[in-house]
This record gives C-alpha cells, sequence and structure tokens, in this order.
C-alpha cells in the first residue's frame, strides 16, 4: 500500500529514486501515466491492467474514448527500478508534469503520484481548507464500518 509523502531529486543522470516505501512494486515494474492534474501517476501492473481493460472495453467511435486513450496509453511508459530503486521518466512526461530537480511522492493507496513541488503546495492549499473540505465531501459515503 502507496502512503504518506516524500520529496526526492532527479540526479545528474536525470533518475528519479523512488523513496523506499514505495519499492514493493513487482519485477516487471510499474506503469507511468499522465495524472489528470498534471501530475504523474505510477501503477503497479494489475492496477495499470484495470485502467487498461477499461479503456480496451470503450467504444472506438465515442470521441471523449479515443481521447483518454490518447492521454494514457499515448503517454505511458513502463519502468522498471534498478537495483539502486532508480528510474528514468520519459522527456514528455518530466514535460507534461513540469517536472525539473526535485518532486513530491504522494501515496494514493494502489498507486502513487509524483508532483511538481509547486504544483503540489497548491493541492495542500486545497486539502488545507476544512470548510470547503466538509462540502465538497459531504456526498461521499466515507464510513469505517
Amino acid at each position: 500500500m502507496f502512503l504518506n509523502q516524500y520529496r526526492h531529486s532527479f540526479d545528474d543522470k536525470g533518475r528519479l529514486t523512488i523513496p523506499a516505501k514505495f519499492r514493493v512494486l513487482p519485477d516487471e515494474g510499474a506503469y507511468v501515466i499522465q495524472g489528470l492534474d498534471r501530475n504523474l501517476m505510477v501503477l503497479p501492473p494489475d492496477v495499470f491492467r484495470v485502467i487498461y481493460d477499461r479503456l480496451m472495453a470503450m467504444s472506438l467511435t465515442d470521441p471523449s474514448a479515443r481521447l483518454l486513450r490518447r492521454i494514457i496509453l499515448g503517454n505511458a511508459q513502463q519502468v522498471i527500478p534498478d537495483s539502486a530503486g532508480r528510474i528514468l521518466l520519459s522527456q514528455n512526461l518530466r514535460d507534461y508534469a513540469n517536472l525539473h530537480d526535485e518532486v513530491v511522492f504522494v501515496g494514493q493507496g494502489d498507486y502513487f503520484e509524483i508532483w511538481n513541488p509547486d504544483l503540489w503546495a497548491e493541492q495542500e492549499t486545497l486539502l488545507g481548507d476544512a470548510t470547503t473540505n466538509a462540502q465538497r465531501f459531504a456526498t461521499l459515503d466515507l464510513k469505517t464500518r
């Protein structure tokens, strides 16, 4: 399970070290896709497969389905961490998420995200507004039992 937040920097060869707590990926690594908030999503193969199967089940005659396939599959990259837990992200993914020197890894349970620190700070501002959050999430059925 991917939880919490971690900051890491790219090394001089452009590799990014995955936080130790996130290195529970299988031998086949993970899939990196564009997130919907100018971030990246790093999905273990089983999670990626669920999304992939849903995309493949969508009708090619639906313009929104074609766009979603282009966003997700047209930019997806399989990454296999090296022995030191480092990955190399494609330039198009780095450009999309505006990643330069430092990044923020954010756990999301079944997957994790990679954020530009400034964009993540904007998200934290949104997340920190308790009054708005109470209204925003009121309709969600979030029960502990």
